[in-house]
């Protein structure tokens, strides 16, 4: 472990969040030197312009150029070949849990993204050649990750309260809650405290070292402890695992930083993808050169994989069985799994919708103002309903569960022994009036609870609008046209008014039929339109991407930035006038994907009624946290944009705005310009409890909004 003694030993997540806090800094360092220090061979200090901000402007939104992909893999090889052997693996069948903080350790340390994806590829492989074991790199994969299993997968999400952690701090190690907080304020970092807790906390009889199989299983027995006396069980059991962690070892701080649920060391699901793919590949070749060429085609094939199949243990099996080049012929869409789905890219005009689709034919349909939902239904015949970032909605949703197979056509040869039929529909689900047919707000949605629902109690009542059928009867639709999957659609499935419905569409290239159909669809109670390409391999489903052959056209947006913006809010300011005594503004952020920070993007107080503001009081008071989280990027000179109260990131709000512009003050995509980039005038507009705080605009989304803002004006 290095220093914390001068600038350029720093950790980067530090030295990026706060430029300015020496006094902060110095005590980071003061409590660092209660612990020995680790050499870290591979540490890299981040000098300015880092590689990674460098190598971020040559990839944007997953469009890349295949020279620059082609030289990283390269890079990527000569680092693999340069790298040492790790020393924490143990000769026998469990794998230290040291061996996984001490990588977190150098990757903490580490600027360079390329450094970091050979870092964990070299981790990958090795624990790959030694233990030789599918389910143990699947343990690792997730802990790297911080997660448990799949996002689909209920009762596995960790992100516990600073309360409970400084308690079972407090319990383990003897020191009193007080001095607990007052080392947290200090430091800002509660596994930092933790480390030196038990640095100064020698115990007489040593505990068993920690491995990486007990974590695993003890940190899914606290996300799935339920009832009255879970609390208790939770502390005990993460007293006990502290207790084990080594006196001089970092093992304490990545565990309660695990357990609060960020591991702020600037590792991106997406750098551990790449990661494993290189491991896998190179594990398969069993020391045999590897090309660049392969090597990519490996990143592309187990990225698709995933898309296809969100599950790291499917996707590692396979890859076992089969090779990982091998893995489209055995990772396929899965009714019971649900897919990521594709998205669209934002647009300001019509004209710019035919200036794109120009001599090819597009459709465009009705952009409902509701919540994604991909309806699946198994071989079974059990129903599943999944929102965009995989969450299973079924629980909130009992009311079209039981009615999904009403909306199959029957078939003359249909019969009651007849197997149910399979797919995946992707859908948007609405708040519907049945009394005046007609579709309402989406914050009328938002009021229907989430968890727990009876039929019996459901005011809100939904309609499911089908606009893209992406698997029915065994076979996946995905690599069909467009008007082939809407072809089936319609002809295997049958409309129930305010149940069950097709996305109302139009195909057209007239500018004024285009114009017509938005201001129709505006009128129908939609946010605008989708257009989409409509044949030929364009108009193919492409999963987890935000695709050109899919463009959006919002009505509120034609004179703004072409979209509205998804942001997480981490702060709040104390209202004052009319709303002295709760909260009168916020402050947001964008989520950096590459290194897991959330970077500020404005302040906002427009946009709320007053019955608003009162539910975000109850929503946010009890996320409220003594001070900002380590992986916030914000301005620590400027009194006026820092908040009153911080918040833990959970909430997301959907802000439009005026247009977007390069801040001294805000921090959103600082590391593409120099300064960050801030929103102009914005005004709320909902809060997207359909998402998750890292399905919110990245910094590299709000990037290329100002862009395509610069090039337009």
């Amino acid at each position: 472990m290095r220093f914390f003694g001068s600038k350029k030993d720093q950790p980067d997540s530090l030295k990026r969040k706060r430029s300015g806090d020496d006094e902060k800094r110095a005590k980071v360092q003061k409590i660092q030197r209660t612990v020995e220090a680790k050499p870290i061979t591979s540490s890299s200090p981040n000098n300015g312009t880092s590689e990674s901000s460098k190598e971020a402007n040559v990839e944007r939104d997953g469009e890349s150029s295949s020279e620059g992909d082609a030289e990283d893999a390269a890079k990527l090889i000569k680092l693999s070949e340069q790298s040492h052997k790790h020393k924490d693996l143990a000769e026998g069948n469990k794998l230290p849990y040291s061996a996984i903080t001490n990588t977190l350790e150098k990757i903490e340390h580490e600027s360079s993204r390329l450094k970091i994806t050979a870092l964990v590829s070299e981790f990958f492989l090795e624990t790959l050649e030694q233990y030789r074991s599918p389910d143990k790199l699947v343990k690792i994969v997730y802990l790297f990750i911080n997660r448990l299993g799949p996002d689909y997968e209920p009762d596995l999400e960790l992100g516990l309260g600073e309360t409970l952690l400084i308690k079972a701090i407090s319990e383990c190690y003897g020191r009193a809650p007080a001095h607990i907080k007052k080392d947290y304020h200090e430091v800002g970092d509660l596994g930092l405290v933790a480390q030196k807790s038990r640095s100064g906390q020698p115990t007489m009889f040593k505990p068993a070292p920690l491995d990486v199989e007990t974590v695993f299983e003890n940190l899914t027995k606290i996300a799935k402890a339920t009832g009255k006396d879970s609390q208790a069980k939770k502390v005990g059991i993460i007293h006990r695992m502290l207790t084990a962690c080594d006196l001089k070892s970092n093992e304490a701080k990545f565990l309660i930083r695990s357990l609060e649920g960020k591991l702020r060391v600037g590792l991106a699901e997406k750098t551990v993808l790449v990661a494993l793919a290189q491991a896998l590949l190179q594990y398969e070749k069993k020391g045999e050169r590897v090309l660049p060429s392969t090597l990519l085609k490996a990143e592309d094939t187990i990225k698709e994989a995933f898309s296809l199949v969100p599950n790291y243990e499917i996707v590692i099996r396979k890859s076992f069985e089969h090779g990982i080049l091998n893995l489209l012929d055995h990772c396929s869409l899965t009714p019971g799994v649900p897919l990521k789905p594709m998205l669209a890219k934002p647009t300001k005009s019509v004209g710019e919708i035919l200036d794109r689709f120009q001599g090819q034919e597009f459709t465009c349909e009705y952009k409902y103002d509701g919540e994604r939902a991909q309806v699946h239904l198994l071989e079974d015949g059990m129903v599943r309903i999944y929102s965009r970032n995989s969450e299973d909605m079924s629980e909130r949703y009992p009311d079209l569960v039981g009615i999904i197979k009403d909306f199959i056509k029957k078939t003359d040869d249909d019969t009651s022994s007849k197997s149910p039929t399979s797919l995946i529909l992707d859908c948007e689900a609405v708040a519907w009036d049945r009394e005046a047919k007609k579709i309402l707000p989406f914050q009328v949605l938002s009021t229907r609870k989430r968890k727990d629902v009876s039929e019996d109690s459901i005011k809100v009542h939904i309609c499911l609008f089908a606009f893209d059928l992406l698997y029915h009867n065994g076979t996946s639709l995905i690599t069909k046209s467009l008007q082939e999957r809407r072809d089936i659609l319609f002809n295997n499935f049958q409309t129930i008014d305010g149940k069950f419905q097709f996305a109302t569409y139009k195909n057209s290239s007239d500018l004024d039929e285009l114009q017509a159909f938005l201001d129709q669809s505006v009128k129908d109670s939609c946010e605008g339109l989708m257009v989409k390409m409509l044949h030929g391999s364009e108009s193919f489903y492409e999963p987890s991407k935000r695709s050109r052959n899919w463009l959006k056209l919002k009505k509120d947006y034609l004179s703004g930035v072409g979209d509205s913006l998804d942001l997480v809010v981490i702060g709040a300011y104390i209202g004052r006038g009319k709303r002295t005594g709760g909260y009168g503004g916020f402050l947001l952020a964008s989520y950096n994907d590459d290194t897991g920070e959330y970077e500020t993007a404005c302040k906002i107080g427009t946009g709320f009624s007053e019955e608003d503001l009162a539910t975000l009081s109850t929503k946010l008071k009890p996320t409220e946290i003594s001070q900002p989280k380590a992986f916030y990027t914000y301005d620590t000179t400027s009194s006026n944009a820092l908040p009153d109260v911080w918040f833990e990131p959970t909430t997301v709000f959907e802000v439009l705005t005026a247009d977007l512009s390069l801040s001294p003050v805000y921090k959103a995509a600082h590391s593409e310009y120099g300064k960050g980039i801030s929103l102009r005038f914005p005004r709320f507009i909902r809060v997207r409890d359909d998402k998750g705080v890292e399905d919110a605009t990245t910094s590299t989304q709000v990037a290329e909004l100002y862009d395509r803002q610069a090039n337009i004006n």
